[in-house]
């Protein structure tokens, strides 16, 4: 395979962890758990339904209301704050979720580009146990996806992970693997993935196409990848066929390389071709 082709993001049929970068290894974290047969019986998670806290046994996950929950612990704004608490408003739910720092809300526009069915910012507080006692952690996001998988997430630097970092990332994996959810720990973003999609979110909500831009698009793009600087100029109006091209790239209808800033000369094609990949 071409490795310059290998190595593209191709924005119409990516997935979430094609997205981030490489983060570490768990496995020697692992080793600190405890972990005897009946792990699942002595670890617990903690919800917030309906206003009040309610404690399960892991292996009692699949029984938990996940969509009458709400975060385990609210969240904060008041000055000389070291992170960023906020809102983000997502298109794929309709609604604002909660974030505690920029890289979350950088995860959250990702997330909202995945077209996520949900978002639960700090859905659960874990205890586990690990050799040198017990500890906790609350991941920083569940998410359930749109084809119904759960994914957990926690948000964290890769310079900022301490070795007890480490041990509660690899706990909260372990609990993943044990609902049959997926669990990553997002370190950063692959090269230009936020710049763009930065970008393309600014289309992101509901447009009203009176000058039919969206199919002359589509159809400018149905033979094969075409340059986005020539694509708008199918449209009668390029500076409004651009809006819209952002539009149809945001909702996956049109797709370009993520890992390349997007610019007139990059190559868009419609969603689903294969050829240059």
């Amino acid at each position: 395979m071409n490795p310059k082709v290998a190595a593209q993001v191709p924005s119409d049929a990516c997935v979430l962890d094609e997205l981030m970068s490489p983060s570490g290894n768990l496995d020697a974290a692992r080793t600190r758990l405890v972990m005897r047969d009946d792990w699942a019986s002595r670890w617990s998670v903690a919800w917030q339904i309906n206003g009040s806290k309610v404690v399960w046994p892991v292996r009692d996950l699949s029984s938990v209301p996940l969509m009458s929950s709400q975060p385990v612990r609210g969240f904060t704004w008041r000055t000389q704050l070291k992170h960023r608490p906020g809102l983000e408003f997502l298109v794929s739910t309709g609604r604002k979720h909660g974030f505690e720092s920029l890289e979350e809300r950088a995860a959250l526009l990702v997330l909202d580009f995945m077209t996520v069915i949900e978002v639960l910012p700090q859905p659960f507080a874990l205890s586990f146990e690990h050799v040198d006692g017990h500890a906790g952690h609350t991941p920083d996001f569940l998410a359930v996806m749109g084809d119904g998988a759960h994914w957990l997430l926690d948000i964290r630097p890769a310079g900022l992970i301490g070795e007890m970092d480490a041990v509660k990332f690899a706990a909260s994996r372990e609990v993943a693997a044990a609902c049959g959810w997926r669990y990553s720990v997002i370190t950063g973003w692959r090269p230009h993935v936020l710049s763009g999609l930065d970008a393309l979110s600014a289309q992101r909500r509901p447009l009203t196409d009176q000058l039919g831009c969206q199919p002359a698009l589509l159809a400018a793009a149905a033979d094969g990848p075409v340059a986005f600087g020539e694509l708008v100029h199918a449209t009668r109006l390029p500076a409004v066929g651009r809006a819209h091209a952002i539009h149809l790239l945001w909702h996956r209808r049109l797709g370009f390389d993520l890992s390349h800033p997007l610019g007139d000369s990059s190559l868009v094609w419609l969603a689903g071709w294969t050829e240059l990949r």
